[in-house]
């Protein structure tokens, strides 16, 4: 007797075979069979005509605060994840002195978008060190498996305090410190060690991240904690990769290489492709599989899609921000109801419409109507020009921000629109799918958790099914099989988790059963959820069948159970 038999799937196992028909058989949280099945199941799910396929491993998440008090981790776990990786680009919660808190909300708010009011109210501190942040991450319960790193900016304001914070250089003294600490976290179940080196992340009071200068003796000297032993990742946000600069990103991989070389663990790092220099992300992809010859082991991570920004009445940031009457209507706090009310008043309207900016504004509006995009239904995230507002407007014979009012107060005034930044230069997705085909190329960048306020990409793994494996009309799609291996085999191998990301024998019981050809996002939408009424971005999905962890089903037909198998990991395995 099994306790779990999916029967009659088309199983897509994520080793990167063709799919095929099989049954598949979990027995105390482990796969047990597959192919032909012919014992029983405690619980047995028909997935005839629908596929199989391991549980997505999401290893760029930021739930560092969030994992404390929530127990489902959406968005994330709206979309087949089984197992996150969280303590990304060099901000987390620990090492903590008890002074420090406050602190640390502001690092988390400024770098990642996250209110810091949510976290002061939904965050109980009861711990100091990394491996009692541990013990207590180890007292919750999730639908999905959580993974974390130990964060440079944490532990460089532990060690040196102000002088820390304020990237000082750190002594010989300090960087003993610093590594010791590292050494400890990762011996104590720590997946890696991450920081930040992009000035685009700066605390809540306009500081850049602890870390983001630090020497090459800062970096080594904490990355051999990694080397001696032998185990953890080294996660970053290089400099210039949202393209502030386009001189540094060779000099960062230069000393990556170097690193990953001398310390014989894996780096990773964001890529992504820039406006300033669009093809630079392939010389430094190019550079970092040459590395390889020489011992290093560098994987830049790039996303399944454009990094960009939803705008609308409720975000973060509005299109109509920069207009005078809007942001004096936001000034007066209106409710949700009220506020969509006073912008249907017709002179409340013209107050805005009617707004002539100067010329190096109106200038700037024009750059914003070519570049934003309506979403539609479904969401389209490979959006034409004819979908931009400018587009739009021309086909009608409306102004460009008649058509931004009408679109955003759809959906009584919680219509979004889509401003694509990264990974778009030539208009297409052409770059994402050119950076996922490179043999370097780590599957990452969703964010989960984080951007509260103008960014949800945490339904990439659903993007990729959709998208990339059937709906896309401007280019060539990729294949099916390649892709649940990406993210699930090859995410999992990264972080030295290799007891799942396939469907073998063996392997941890995580999967999903997935309608595809009814698999679809909805839209994107802003919700006052987290604690403090904090806002976020959410988004979900219809067409998951079910998703299992370790083999239990946590949702099905995208419904949570309530069940919470998941559990804290604690390193490679």
């Amino acid at each position: 007797m099994h306790d779990l038999v999916v029967r009659g799937g088309t199983l897509v196992d994520g080793t990167g075979a063709e799919a095929r028909t099989a049954d598949v058989a979990v027995t105390d949280g482990k796969v047990t069979e597959v192919g032909k099945v012919d014992g029983k199941g405690r619980q047995e799910i028909d997935a005839d005509g629908q596929l199989v396929t391991p549980g997505w491993v999401d290893i760029h998440t930021h739930y560092d605060g969030q994992a404390t008090w929530d127990d489902v981790l959406a968005p994330t776990a709206w979309h087949g994840v089984t197992t996150l990786v969280m303590g990304n680009c060099g901000v987390g919660f620990a090492p903590a002195k008890p002074d420090q808190h406050d602190w640390l909300i502001g690092l988390m708010e400024g770098v990642e978008d996250i209110p810091g009011s949510a976290l002061s109210e939904g965050m109980t501190w009861g711990w100091e060190t990394f491996p009692e942040y541990l013990d207590a991450l180890d007292t919750r319960r999730w639908p999905v498996d959580v993974g974390t790193q130990v964060a440079h900016g944490a532990v460089r304001a532990y060690v040196m305090g102000e002088r820390g914070a304020r990237n000082e250089p750190a002594s010989p003294e300090d960087i003993a410190a610093m590594k010791e600490i590292v050494k400890e976290a990762i011996a104590a179940g720590a997946l890696g060690f991450s920081t930040s080196r992009t000035i685009a992340h700066t605390a809540i009071d306009g500081e850049p991240v602890p870390g983001t200068f630090a020497a090459e003796d800062e970096l080594f000297g904490i990355g051999t904690a990694l080397g001696e032993l032998g185990t953890g990742v080294f996660e970053l946000a290089p400099a210039g990769s949202a393209g502030e600069d386009v001189i540094t990103p060779a000099k960062e991989v230069a000393w990556m290489r170097k690193l990953s070389a001398a310390i014989g663990r894996p780096v990773t790092f964001a890529m992504l492709q820039v406006d300033a220099a669009p093809d630079l992300w392939r010389e430094l992809m190019d550079e970092s599989l040459a590395a390889a010859d020489e011992g290093a082991a560098l994987w830049p991570q790039v996303a399944g899609r454009a990094t960009g920004m939803l705008t609308g009445h409720f975000t973060s940031y509005c299109l109509f921000d920069v207009i005078p009457a809007y942001r004096e209507l936001k000034r007066r706090g209106l409710s949700q109801e009220d506020l969509v009310a006073a912008l249907c008043d017709p002179e409340v309207r013209r107050s805005i419409v009617e707004w002539q900016p100067d010329a190096a504004v109106e200038a700037q509006l024009k750059k914003a109507y070519e570049s934003t995009y309506t979403l539609g239904i479904p969401p389209d995230y490979e959006p034409s020009a004819e979908r931009s507002i400018a587009g739009v407007a021309a086909a009608t014979g409306r102004s460009p921000i008649d058509v931004a009012y009408d679109t955003m107060l759809e959906d009584e005034g919680r219509a979004l629109l889509y401003i694509p930044i990264l990974n778009y230069a030539s208009g297409s997705l052409e770059p994402a799918r050119e950076m996922l085909l490179h043999p370097r190329a780590a599957l990452g960048l969703s964010d989960g958790g984080a951007h509260c306020g103008v960014i949800c990409d945490a339904s990439q793994p659903t993007f990729m099914l959709t998208h990339w494996a059937r709906d896309r009309s401007r280019g060539e799609k990729l294949p099916l099989p390649w892709i649940v291996k990406k993210q699930t085999h090859d995410t999992a191998r990264l972080y030295g988790l290799g007891d799942r990301g396939t469907l073998e024998p063996g392997m941890v019981g995580d999967l999903n059963v997935i309608d595809h050809e009814r698999l679809q996002l909805t839209n994107p939408r802003v919700a006052r959820d987290l604690p403090a009424g904090g806002a976020r971005l959410l988004q979900g999905a219809e067409g998951y069948t079910a998703t299992v962890k370790g083999g239990t089903v946590t949702f099905a037909g995208g419904e949570d159970t309530g069940e919470r198998p998941g559990r804290l990991l604690r390193g490679a395995r």
